[in-house]
């Protein structure tokens, strides 16, 4: 399942981190050239000021990943 996310600062980089290291499932951030773990901080950081796409496991309830990424953004 995939949600697109604008990374838009280093704070919401630390945020997305977080969020990914506490969810349940695997968490992984796409853009059309790289895909990143969430919990891989160092990553993330090269993605501030791009356009992503969250992507979660198949199976996983959509109003969850909706949810999770509400607090990512």
């Amino acid at each position: 399942m995939t949600r697109d996310i604008d990374i838009k600062s280093e704070e919401q980089v630390a945020r997305i981190n977080r969020l990914a290291c506490e969810a349940p499932c695997e968490v992984w951030l796409s853009t059309e050239t790289v895909m990143l773990d969430a919990r891989s901080l160092l990553g993330l950081y090269a993605l501030v000021g791009q356009r992503a796409k969250v992507v979660t496991e198949d199976g996983i309830s959509p109003r969850m990943v909706d949810r999770l990424v509400q607090k990512m953004a």
